[in-house]
């Protein structure tokens, strides 16, 4: 069974929905409230993400960067991320080379 075009809960505050997930890509839109969290995490799956709208911290291997609307921010395979909303109704537009199978298949 796939989730591919499903609103899903993540996070407290954090929903997704799977856009695509074809060949080896596969692209997601995720919304935040304000101060909610992505989780510190790692996966194999190179991750780059766009910031749709307001704003963002995003911590990787320990390293803050803050992107804002229009921004977009690599995430190389392996390295521990985790992301806060500084706004309310931010999003972001994540795309992953592999396909996130962990995610599709739910």
């Amino acid at each position: 069974m796939s989730n591919i075009g499903v609103w899903e809960n993540a996070e407290p505050g954090v929903k997704r929905c799977i856009l695509r997930a074809e060949d080896s890509l596969m692209m997601m839109e995720v919304h935040f409230a304000k101060g909610a969290e992505g989780y510190e995490h790692s996966h194999l799956h190179q991750q780059m993400s766009y910031c749709l709208r307001g704003s963002f911290i995003f911590r990787i291997d320990g390293r803050e960067y803050c992107i804002g609307a229009g921004d977009t921010i690599n995430i190389p395979g392996n390295a521990k991320h985790g992301v806060t909303a500084l706004e309310e109704n931010s999003a972001l537009l994540d795309v992953f080379t592999p396909i996130r199978e962990d995610l599709v298949k739910r």
